[in-house]
């Protein structure tokens, strides 16, 4: 997609992908970008399965109750949907690249200090660190992806795809094999790997910088955090995990009721903010824009069916077939491997198909699979349900995350694409609490059932609220001034 001022105006829908717009000359190839992007993303989201075999074995290493070491993997989930947008209005002034290795560091240095720690507090400050980390990776990762145009930026945010679906999927025998090969340190460390497969980067460094520079002469902006704004974005998701991994990690109801009074002060701060600072941290102009909040739940809710599966895929799978964390990951291994067709599909389907009718596609694959987990016992079908709900993960991250130069003028992509990413991790960190603390209360299959009403929400938000056509505005439009 260029990077300078369309001629002329675009409809705000999801393009169908049936006449792609005509591709620059000499521009960078989307497959070949898409394998060094994709490869680069592989130890952050092995990170995300990875730790969750090795919880037992830290707990008793570090002689700490079991429910404690929940926070592992919400310190995790916490600070890499909070690193995004910070990450998406750093991209105003720093290229893609830039943003890559700063993020490519924190994620090394946090996991090794995770690694290392001696300490349970220890081991979550180094996650903290290492999901910022991760956070702004990502970021990067998809800018560099959607500053492709038409058909390469598909080309590769569908290998992007196929890749964070396979790691993530693949994470539980990962976790489990390291774990009884090497420790539950070696586990923490993975994702340090990224640093070294930076390297691999460099020789499309060239292509990783052409979206970022010039980006903040093209919006005018000085590239100025909005301090306020990025703190009350920030408390709320905080407070929204922090309050899901309650019972689960047996959170005392007084630091619980301060924690939700914190939430919704945050809440009413950010309406505030976006009302009276247009250009703030979460622009209005790119959240009013037509489609937008529409395609971030839709590809929250399918975040949420598939983190929450995987969340209790393993143990279930260990309780029918009597095996470990590594015979669980195994058996997993068929339904990781459906992300690779998900994200070759992908762009065959918005070929044939509008964007809204593949997402509530992938969203109603979403809730089938949730929904086989639920109701059916076994190995299989618990393979089944899990491949139906990567492949809604793996395609709606392609679809989606490509939608967002579509929705908003040019100038706002880079922020638009962060926000996005941000709803889409939220939901992520949302599945598995969800499934945690409802776990407490009703039985496993209960509380699965209830999570396919969130992917069924999306479904019908896919459905039911597509944007009409309209005009996006021209990138100084709409600069400081609400919609």
């Amino acid at each position: 997609m260029s990077q300078h001022t369309r001629q002329g105006t675009t409809p705000q829908t999801i393009p169908p992908g049936g006449a792609p717009a005509p591709e620059r000359t000499g521009a960078p190839d989307g497959r070949r970008l898409g394998l060094t992007l994709g490869m680069l993303v592989l130890p952050m989201y092995v990170a995300l399965g990875a730790p969750s075999v090795a919880l037992p074995a830290i707990g008793r290493a570090l002689a700490v109750p079991f429910g404690a070491t929940a926070w592992i993997l919400a310190a995790w989930s916490l600070t890499s949907a909070l690193a995004m947008p910070v990450a998406g209005r750093l991209l105003v002034r720093w290229s893609p690249f830039q943003v890559l290795v700063a993020g490519v560091v924190a994620l090394a240095a946090g996991s090794a200090l995770a690694g290392a720690g001696p300490a349970l507090s220890v081991v979550i400050v180094g996650r903290l660190i290492g999901g910022a980390g991760a956070g702004a990776t990502v970021i990067a990762v998809f800018a560099a992806a959607t500053a492709l145009p038409g058909r390469q930026r598909i080309r590769a945010l569908g290998i992007i795809a196929a890749a964070s679906a396979t790691a993530s999927g693949c994470g539980t025998l990962l976790g489990g094999a390291v774990t009884a090969w090497l420790g539950w340190r070696a586990v923490l460390a993975i994702p340090a790997l990224a640093l070294p497969l930076l390297l691999a980067a460099l020789p499309s460094r060239r292509a990783l910088t052409r979206s970022g520079s010039g980006s903040a002469e093209r919006n005018g902006s000085t590239g100025r955090l909005d301090i306020v704004g990025a703190a009350a974005l920030s408390v709320l998701a905080g407070s929204l995990i922090t309050l899901l991994q309650a019972h689960s990690v047996g959170l005392p109801a007084p630091v619980t009721l301060v924690v939700a009074a914190a939430g919704a002060l945050a809440a009413v701060g950010l309406w505030w903010r976006v009302r009276s600072t247009p250009d703030g941290f979460v622009p209005r102009r790119v959240i009013a824009s037509r489609g937008f909040l529409a395609a971030g739940l839709i590809g929250g809710t399918v975040f949420a069916g598939y983190y929450g599966v995987l969340f209790r895929a393993p143990s279930l799978i260990e309780q029918a077939t009597g095996g470990g964390p590594l015979e669980a990951g195994v058996l997993l291994v068929p339904a990781a491997a459906c992300s690779v067709l998900a994200g070759r599909l992908v762009g065959t389907l918005t070929d044939r198909f509008t964007g809204w009718q593949v997402s509530a596609g992938l969203a109603a694959l979403t809730v089938v699979g949730v929904l086989v987990v639920a109701l059916f016992t076994g190995p299989i079908p618990i393979v089944l349900g899990m491949a139906l709900t990567v492949c809604g993960f793996a395609g709606a991250q392609a679809v989606l995350v490509g939608l967002a130069p579509d929705l908003v003028a040019a100038d706002d992509r880079d922020t638009a694409q962060s926000l996005l990413n941000f709803m889409n991790a939220l939901g992520g960190g949302i599945g598995p609490a969800a499934v945690a603390g409802l776990s407490g209360i009703v039985p496993v299959p209960v509380a699965l059932a209830a999570l396919a009403a969130l992917p069924l929400a999306g479904l019908v938000l896919s459905l039911t609220r597509r944007p009409t056509a309209g005009r996006r505005p021209a990138p100084d439009a709409m600069r400081g001034s609400p919609r």
